[in-house]
């Protein structure tokens, strides 16, 4: 998986730099034409809300730890006070830090707690390996299953594995960033990144695992003593990335639905920027109004993950597999070099690859919904 999501990325700068665009829509609007450039655009604005959807439930999961530490309750304790209730302190939350920082036109403010909630992310990891290395004696692991439960088992971990190694939306923009945005030196760059990344989720997901075993919870610092003080940091440096993280988020999918109504108003962006601010502001009202209630009442973060999991495998593997096979069709060259073939059908194969990830996704949402 790995390296289809690393060759993603060097498409994506390939096609960036032959069409002169510097955002993912963009590029695929240049490469792919109007039909898939519509396409993505709405896809990048449905998959950045149920992201931020994911990103309060997150904010609430931990803050319930938190809390019971604060107010010194056992788990699962009753007749809590009311200011202690999860919906109220993930909208105080939400309303005091994450509006104020959805609001501004820029994000580049954020770049240094953004810094900060990276070193929070790896404090997260080296918590959960030494958990399991030194765990406390009441922590008593669950089942360790050593196989699948069927093989199809396997494929539904794929969503998750889209959606936590997606970043190919924001990918364009930090590429025409670079100094001197080269290809080559591009790819090494996002190689280094996603070995980073890649080191993080296995440790972070093989010893929690191994820790609770079948018994462990979607969110794994959940499935932790709330009075261990470790784990209440790692806890609060949880809630400092996904503080810094829905903004930009929001960022994205505002600048899409921003596209998208210009668009069928037929007015270009440079005629339109004295209605700018308030249409900002409105659009970002809305977007987090609505994200703030659903969040409340969509407790089960998996749940969330499971359907924008499907929709991060557009973004990975089919439009960059698009990208590709159209960037190598409109070359004009009456013989095509083998090296020509094969690029063309390595795009066939990451769009096919990620066809099957983002069907096998809604497939199973809607089977659920039935047996429901």
């Amino acid at each position: 998986m790995l390296v289809f999501i690393i060759s993603g990325l060097v498409i994506l700068a390939y096609c960036s730099q032959a069409s002169n665009e510097r955002t993912y829509q963009e590029v695929v609007w240049a490469v792919c034409g109007k039909l898939t450039g519509v396409l993505c655009e709405i896809a990048i604005a449905v998959y950045t809300f149920g992201t931020c959807i994911a990103f309060l439930i997150i904010i609430g999961d931990q803050q319930d730890k938190i809390i019971a530490v604060m107010a010194k309750e056992p788990d699962g304790a009753s007749g809590s006070p009311w200011y202690t209730d999860r919906k109220f302190t993930i909208s105080l939350t939400a309303f005091l830090f994450i509006l104020p920082l959805s609001i501004p036109k820029e994000i580049g403010f954020q770049k240094y707690a953004s810094s900060l909630s990276v070193v929070g992310t790896w404090y997260v990891t080296a918590i959960v390996i030494i958990k399991y290395i030194w765990p406390d004696k009441e922590m008593r692991p669950g089942d360790i299953l050593t196989r699948p439960a069927s093989w199809m088992a396997v494929f539904n971990a794929m969503p998750t594995i889209c959606f936590g190694f997606q970043c190919h939306v924001s990918s364009v923009p930090v590429f025409n960033s670079m100094r001197q945005p080269q290809v080559k030196t591009w790819g090494g760059v996002v190689t280094a990144a996603m070995v980073i990344a890649l080191a993080v989720y296995m440790g972070t997901g093989i010893c929690g695992f191994l820790t609770f075993g079948a018994a462990v919870d979607p969110d794994v610092l959940r499935s932790y003593p709330s009075e261990d003080v470790a784990v209440a940091v790692a806890r609060a440096f949880i809630i400092l990335s996904v503080l810094t993280s829905y903004p930009i988020l929001h960022f994205c999918g505002r600048a899409v639905v921003e596209g998208l109504w210009l668009r069928y108003k037929g007015t270009p962006v440079e005629e339109d920027v004295g209605r700018e601010r308030r249409r900002r502001v409105l659009q970002t009202l809305v977007w987090f109004l609505l994200t703030l209630l659903l969040a409340l009442f969509i407790p089960d973060i998996g749940k969330v993950i499971s359907v924008i999991g499907g929709l991060a495998a557009c973004f990975i593997f089919i439009f960059p597999g698009l990208c590709l096979i159209q960037a190598k069709l409109s070359e004009m060259e009456e013989v095509k070099p083998a090296s020509w073939w094969a690029l063309v059908s390595y795009g066939v194969l990451l769009v096919t690859l990620g066809a099957f990830i983002f069907g096998q996704t809604t497939a199973n949402a809607v089977f659920v919904d039935l047996l429901a």
